[in-house]
């Protein structure tokens, strides 16, 4: 299935807050983005998406959703985000070890990635990084595991897609001996503390946004200084299924987030920075197609 890459005239609300026979997305919610954007991370591997992925990207590009990162975060998700990728037009992968299994990173493991990175449709290394919220994997093994990629990032020349969760100073510490060697980097999905942010953009790393900014049990803090994130460093993703607005006018049924949503993401993003939604739209798609080395996506 091809994206196209003008923009698609739809009722910005329609009247029923149901959802259609086909679709699980209510009318209230199915509007759509006044430019193209790019989903920087859905994780399309989900199970959740295994029954309707083609209906679900028919909405994605209803929306005017133009191209899609499918996230890779582990030996499995990366193949098989590589493999949709190659399936369908617009669709993109990433091939990494999240943090969260960074116990099995091995040398097979650091073989099946470097191959991987080497595939065109292979647009970043990751989803690698530190979760020391969860500590599923020891801190010990997360470093380890996180460095070898950075490695890897040094050796393919691509950028990172980078995990951190309430591990910013580690993080911090590890980037800036990787710097000088590594080309571009995004903290996708950022919800950490100011000084946590400005330690990202004084390394001109890029950052993600996503529907946490909506919560307002704890994304309000970011409402203070998200405007504070340069217009070429900032992006903005789902991370589908995970992660669904708290504040959209309608509710879905099971609660799955999906790529079709984003320009919801979008328009909240564009309150707090005080800028159009057009402006958000057009701004975060130049520099995704920038950071991804992305070609025909449109402007």
């Amino acid at each position: 299935m091809a994206f196209p890459f003008s923009a698609i005239a739809i009722e910005e609300c329609r009247l029923s807050d149901t959802p259609t026979q086909d679709s699980p997305l209510p009318d209230a919610l199915r509007i759509s983005a006044p430019a193209p954007l790019i989903d920087i991370g859905a994780n399309l591997t989900h199970d959740s998406f295994a029954a309707d992925l083609d209906a679900t990207l028919e909405r994605a590009r209803q929306a005017n959703v133009a191209a899609l990162i499918v996230t890779g975060a582990d030996r499995d998700g990366s193949l098989r985000a590589h493999e949709l990728s190659e399936r369908h037009d617009g669709l993109y992968a990433t091939a990494g070890l999240h943090p969260h299994h960074a116990a099995d990173w091995d040398p097979a493991m650091e073989t099946t990635m470097r191959e991987l990175h080497q595939q065109p449709r292979v647009v970043a290394v990751g989803e690698c990084g530190l979760d020391f919220h969860r500590d599923f994997s020891s801190r010990a093994d997360q470093q380890r595991a996180f460095e070898a990629q950075l490695a890897l990032a040094a050796e393919s020349g691509l950028p990172l897609f980078l995990h951190e969760r309430e591990a910013g100073e580690r993080m911090l510490e590890i980037l800036r001996e990787w710097r000088d060697h590594l080309s571009d980097a995004v903290v996708h999905c950022f919800t950490g503390e100011r000084d946590t942010l400005y330690g990202y953009l004084d390394l001109d790393l890029h950052i993600g946004q996503t529907g946490w900014l909506s919560d307002e049990r704890r994304g309000h803090h970011l409402r203070e200084f998200v405007r504070d994130i340069p217009s070429e460093r900032l992006m903005v993703e789902t991370d589908c299924p995970y992660l669904l607005p708290r504040n959209l006018p309608a509710k879905i049924k099971g609660r799955r987030h999906e790529p079709a949503l984003l320009p919801w993401i979008v328009k909240e993003l564009a309150h707090w920075r005080g800028e159009s939604e057009t402006e958000v739209a057009q701004s975060t798609t130049r520099t995704a197609r920038r950071f991804f080395r992305l070609e025909g996506t449109g402007e």
